[in-house]
């Protein structure tokens, strides 16, 4: 990679099947063939805003790898950094959307590709140099080797002058929250950014008022923070006054993936200025 990412995503993709219409699995003729990852996702709005994006992750020797890869070039996301795998599978998960209108969701990436990621993915990331690089409860809960990899990513990001955008994005499908949220605190002091959910802040913080969390948040060393609110909109902490930005949304059809979407625009100044100086 010649130029220096704005921003690398690191974690797991994969290739998403789900009926058409609000169809269901188990009735479905035919399925519709879409790549998905809270990382990826994330790279493919950072490239829609005309940033430099880059991917960071393992994908299979097999079609649906090829097929993660270039759908990544073709939303302009960089995937120099993405290795591929001769011996694991790229992983695969299903959705659908229930009568009552739940999504279900279930997940085939036990020995893929990615859950093989270790602290060499980090160390060819880090080469890159990223002005931010953007990770996630979710590669950190894929196995010993994911957390190795994200927690070298958190630790040494400054010194190759980058920042760190921390999203918990815990999912009760990868084990007990409260483990995934154990997992993420020592995490806290490298994040310059972290991005959360009201659901995430309770079992991360034990509070889920505004105040309360971006306190709790500073406590643990956590840099600038935004608080999701989902329909409700996100709260921001601005000269020590919390502030409550509206969504214009009135009706959320399908939260899966707004998250990812809404995180580059999230903090105040996400790409302005170097990390912040020091280390827990």
């Amino acid at each position: 990679m010649t130029d220096r990412p704005d921003v690398v995503g690191f974690g797991e993709a994969m290739v998403l099947l789900q009926p058409p219409g609000g169809n269901q699995l188990e009735s479905a003729a035919t399925l519709e063939v879409h790549v998905a990852g809270a990382e990826f996702n994330l790279c493919a709005a950072v490239a829609r805003l005309g940033l430099r994006a880059a991917f960071c992750s393992r994908v299979g020797r097999d079609p649906f790898g090829t097929r993660l890869l270039a759908e990544a070039t073709a939303l302009g996301i960089a995937t120099d950094l993405v290795k591929t795998d001769p011996d694991r599978p790229t992983g695969l998960f299903l959705k659908d959307i229930r009568p009552d209108g739940r999504r279900r969701v279930h997940y085939y990436r036990a020995g893929s590709a990615a859950a093989a990621m270790d602290a060499s993915d980090a160390v060819r990331l880090l080469a890159s140099r990223p002005r931010v690089v953007a990770v996630s409860g979710i590669t950190a809960a894929l196995g010993p080797g994911p957390l190795a990899a994200v927690t070298t990513v958190a630790g040494q990001a400054r010194q190759a002058g980058s920042s760190v955008a921390l999203d918990p994005n815990l999912r009760p499908a990868l084990g007990p929250v409260r483990d995934q949220a154990a997992r993420l605190r020592p995490l806290l002091p490298y994040a310059d950014h972290l991005i959360l959910g009201v659901d995430e802040a309770g079992p991360l913080f034990g509070v889920t008022e505004p105040g309360a969390v971006f306190a709790a948040a500073a406590a643990a060393g956590a840099g600038e923070t935004v608080l999701k609110a989902g329909e409700r909109g996100c709260f921001v902490l601005v000269d020590g006054t919390v502030v409550h930005l509206p969504s214009d949304a009135h009706r959320v059809v399908d939260p899966v993936g707004a998250g990812d979407a809404f995180r580059p625009a999230s903090a105040q100044h996400p790409l302005s200025g170097p990390p912040r100086k020091g280390s827990p």
